[in-house]
């Protein structure tokens, strides 16, 4: 037996799916508009997981311009067929719903398989027949015409996989559970004994979610739906439970008769949440021909026994990242916005070092900054940095707390009248308010250091035999997704910029790192 921690992937790792081949599983989330796309991970426990590469990793694949940081990819789904891996989802920012498929779960991944106006809607997901057929399933806005916000239905249509083509006639099997049910999204499909299954979420990704489920013994007609539907939510809880907002699901077998359903959901603290949604795991069994989720308790577990050998990853998914810049590639943790390429960044400009480019582009703006930063995976930890970077002009460099280009805070070194200045500054509803500025009396690298404690940082600088503390009790609440909306976690990072000054200059980086407390 193998014990299995919730959530299975901490921070921002929203929308799971989940496909499993021989005794293998591989799991994919959204990724909105960071870049690289799509984050898969791989187990054989359910309980350890190793990110083993993003499937969306070149520019052609995920175009992003001008994007808010909750736009771009939303619900991915990673489905195995006749030796290929498929992984279908919707760019929302460019191009719609679209496939790219891979003969390793590695990679390399293909060019997009554009669907066309013709596949409207969100959250695409792929079902493979018994007979070989494959079909699309997805959501669409309600043909007759949207009467409310959300009023949406899950249909169905044949994919020639030949053509990467949507065929035949499309129809809709299902409306949702609830009367007048908004957001009926992230739909699979399973033929499991007599019936097509279709598991789905529906009252929106906050605090109204859940997971509804309905079958069929055939696949072009309206489903029926479970008579305990919702069938899993946590929305009877409480806003003070302390997982909130679980959801959309996908279902997996271990093929020996266990079931398992993935899903989101979210750890607030002090009522807010900062990782925005994370994945966790629950057993399902199946009763009277319904599966039925977390059976006896009706609630995700902070922790589940396994029926599995216990498989540890040499760089299992950790809270204690140590990221230092030796060799040719980023590290796949690392994420930008909207693009992560070598006009941001050089590796090899200066050994162990990670240079940023001091470009015009800022991190208020929606656009590509130089920017690379980490999810943030607790609400008790501290993140380093160490940057050698004198500025000239306008520049400044250092460490940002993320959320969005509206809503962050940002812990920079800058040009003063005489001198280096370290300077904190939040930046809340596009407005940049300066928290603390204290002078760095010292030559050389200069470690940033931010450590969180339930929504509140102290900021201080280290530079040589010198320690400053530049900022205590920061409120970290602004940063939220109940303040600062969207569908993101926050990320924290590495920053430079000219600040919209022409380009010039650069900050070396020599280590970046998290750390859970």
């Amino acid at each position: 037996m193998v014990k299995a921690k919730n959530p299975v992937l901490c921070g921002f790792y929203p929308d799971p799916s989940i496909c499993r081949v021989g005794e293998d599983y591989y799991l994919v989330n959204s990724s909105f508009a960071y870049f690289p796309g799509v984050p898969i991970f791989h187990s054989r426990d359910l309980a350890h997981w190793e990110q083993i590469g993003n499937i969306l990793d070149r520019e052609e694949q995920l175009p992003l311009a001008g994007s808010e940081i909750s736009r771009g990819i939303f619900a991915p789904t990673i489905r195995y067929h006749d030796g290929l891996f498929y992984m279908i989802t919707t760019n929302v920012s460019d191009g719609g719903n679209f496939i790219v498929t891979a003969e390793k779960p590695e990679g390399p991944w293909s060019e997009r398989y554009l669907l066309g106006g013709e596949a409207a809607g969100i959250d695409p997901s792929l079902f493979f027949d018994t007979d070989g057929k494959c079909y699309y399933v997805g959501t669409r806005p309600n043909p007759e015409g949207v009467r409310y916000n959300g009023d949406w239905e899950i249909w169905v249509q044949e994919l020639d996989l030949k053509q990467m083509k949507l065929v035949g006639e499309s129809m809709a099997i299902w409306k949702g559970a609830v009367k007048d049910v908004i957001w009926p999204e992230g739909p699979h499909l399973y033929k499991i004994g007599d019936y097509y299954y279709l598991l789905h979420a529906e009252g929106g990704t906050g605090p109204e979610h859940s997971i509804s489920v309905a079958r069929s013994k055939k696949l072009f007609q309206w489903f029926e739906g479970c008579p305990r539907n919702p069938i899993f939510t946590h929305r009877n809880l409480g806003a003070d439970y302390p997982v909130i907002y679980a959801g959309h699901g996908d279902l997996v077998d271990d093929g020996k008769g266990n079931w398992y359903c993935i899903m989101l959901a979210s750890r607030p603290c002090e009522k807010h949440s900062s990782m925005g949604r994370e994945s966790f795991l629950a057993k399902v069994v199946w009763e009277n021909g319904w599966p039925v989720i977390s059976a006896g308790i009706g609630h995700l577990e902070d922790e589940l026994e396994l029926p599995f050998e216990q498989c540890r990853y040499t760089e299992e998914m950790s809270h204690h990242d140590q990221l230092h810049f030796y060799g040719k590639k980023l590290d796949d943790r690392l994420l930008g916005i909207h693009t992560r390429n070598e006009t941001q960044y050089s590796l090899s400009a200066r050994e162990g070092f990670l240079r940023l480019f001091a470009r015009k582009e800022q991190i208020q703006d929606k656009v590509n900054s130089s920017y690379l930063g980490l999810r943030q995976k607790d609400y008790c930890f501290v993140v380093s940095t160490g940057v050698d970077f004198v500025p000239e002009k306008e520049e400044s460099a250092g460490l940002v707390y993320y959320q969005n280009h509206a809503n962050h805070l940002r812990m920079e070194i800058k040009k003063g009248s005489s001198g280096r200045v370290f300077s904190v500054t939040a930046h809340i509803h596009e407005e940049d308010r300066v928290i603390a500025e204290t002078a760095i009396e010292a030559d050389g690298l200069v470690e940033i250091v931010m450590r969180a404690e339930n929504q509140k940082a102290d900021i201080w600088i280290k530079c040589k035999d010198q320690t400053k503390m530049a900022a205590q009790g920061v409120d970290l609440l602004a940063y939220t997704t109940e303040e600062a909306g969207g569908f993101v976690g926050c990320t924290i990072g590495m920053y430079a910029s000219s600040n919209a000054s022409e380009d010039g200059g650069h900050a070396d980086f020599a280590w970046l790192t998290y750390d859970a407390e």
